[in-house]
């Protein structure tokens, strides 16, 4: 733009024009180059010149790239567990959120992908959406223990509470991940998912009376409970000759190894309650209980009763002088009202003890147990915690002893002072030669 009736005082030119220099303008001779005048802020109009973007200083502060590559993470899980938009929303609310706390901006990538797992986890929870911290960490191919220890500092820093999760939805979300419905497997190996859920979640209370669950992951329990029971609801010969890993690879699971113990833990509380049916003639095996898993479910209440009765009747009989008031049976029925008779007498039962056990005991009590450890009480018992059962014996530390300098030195301890044979020679020799100088000196 060129300003009118103005000249130049270098050179008289009358050419000159308006230069911006970012946010002041000046005029400006095009013939020589002279600044004619300089403007000044007070002189321009409201708001300034209009200056374009890219001559401006102005620099937007771009987010992080493992803040970016983390809310992608976020956005991959929710599309892997198939989450709908809100919890997706409400998990990348939760990592923004997260990241830029002290305890998670300057950790290792792996516990900031870890973050993002466990704000999808807190996010499904809070919507209800069944899933597991197990299931969480199979996607990350993370620690469980790390996981865990993140998920708490998370929701501590954060200060939000997840509610808990019924564990009949968890078993039916876990169920569905298994391809065996018609459409992927053969008839005689299809099964219907909510029948087979059915079917798990009742294996799982069962596992719970037991006392299986106890200190148990999950995930492992879960698959045990839908392996027995898809065995069990149609228990033909091509259901029975799979293992459990033929039975992972044909619905297109993860093996989990645990679960085998968990197998073998379920069918032998199936065969002690089997043993209490009474049109069973045959003997009840871990071969054949998978016939029997209908009938034990449908009257397991009742069954536990007996069995824990049975077995109370049996620890009588091996001793006779036991008290009946610490039978399992009565210690647990004042805890038992007259409205939920038909709740099964579980594990919790008192332990019952012989009273040789008691003179033993009594008598280990008085020497401090040096010897002989304390007999493991969850081995007497019909149901018992797994940590009772297979109990790790506790290493006896020795007394403390309080050593002054002036004790006494026994004879038998001085000669193991004497240890190699080239010594004892040593001193039988000196030996021989003092008893000679005392024969030639009398």
């Amino acid at each position: 733009m060129f300003a009118a009736g103005l000249k130049c005082p270098g050179c008289g030119s009358s050419n000159i024009v308006d230069d911006d220099l970012y946010c002041q303008a000046q005029l400006v001779c095009v013939d020589c180059g002279s600044v004619v005048s300089e403007g000044s802020l007070a002189d321009d109009p409201v708001g300034g010149s209009v200056v374009s973007y890219n001559r401006t200083t102005a620099v937007t502060k771009k987010p992080c790239i493992n803040l970016i590559k983390g809310q992608e993470r976020v956005k991959e899980m929710c599309r892997i567990l198939r989450l709908n938009s809100e919890i997706e929303d409400l998990a990348l609310t939760y990592f923004r959120q997260a990241y830029q706390q002290e305890s998670f901006i300057n950790v290792t990538l792996q516990r900031k992908e870890v973050l993002a797992g466990c704000c999808v986890y807190v996010s499904c929870r809070q919507r209800d959406w069944p899933i597991t911290l197990g299931t969480i960490s199979s996607l990350l191919d993370a620690d469980q223990t790390l996981v865990g220890g993140v998920y708490q500092e998370m929701i501590k820093i954060l200060n939000i509470q997840a509610p808990f999760v019924n564990i009949a939805d968890v078993i039916e979300a876990h169920v569905q991940e298994y391809k065996i419905n018609a459409q992927h497997v053969t008839k005689e190996l299809a099964e219907d998912s909510k029948v087979l859920t059915k079917r798990a979640v009742a294996l799982v209370e069962l596992a719970g009376d037991s006392w299986i669950v106890t200190g148990r992951r999950p995930l492992p329990i879960m698959m045990a409970a839908t392996y027995l029971g898809w065995q069990s609801l149609n228990p033909n010969k091509h259901r029975l000759r799979l293992s459990l890993d033929k039975f992972c690879h044909l619905a297109k699971v993860q093996k989990r190894n645990p679960a085998v113990m968990r197998i073998t833990e379920l069918k032998e509380v199936l065969c002690k309650l089997g043993q209490e049916l009474p049109w069973v003639r045959e003997t009840v095996t871990k071969d054949n209980v998978v016939r029997l898993v209908g009938d034990i479910l449908e009257h397991r209440h009742t069954l536990l009763t007996r069995a824990l009765r049975t077995h109370e009747t049996a620890m009588q009989a091996d001793c006779p002088q036991a008290s009946s008031l610490n039978s399992p049976t009565e210690a647990v029925a004042p805890s038992q009202s007259s409205a939920s008779r038909h709740q099964p007498a579980d594990a919790s039962s008192v332990v019952q003890l012989c009273p040789t056990d008691r003179m033993e005991n009594q008598e280990g009590d008085d020497s401090h147990q040096t010897e002989d450890p304390e007999p493991n009480w969850g081995k007497r018992v019909l149901f018992a915690p797994p940590c009772v059962i297979h109990a790790k014996r506790r290493r006896v530390e020795p007394p403390v002893q309080n050593f002054t300098g002036y004790e006494e030195i026994s004879d038998s301890e001085i000669d193991s002072y004497i240890r190699t044979p080239q010594e004892a020679r040593d001193f039988a020799l000196m030996q021989k030669e003092v008893s000679s100088s005392d024969r030639g000196n009398s």
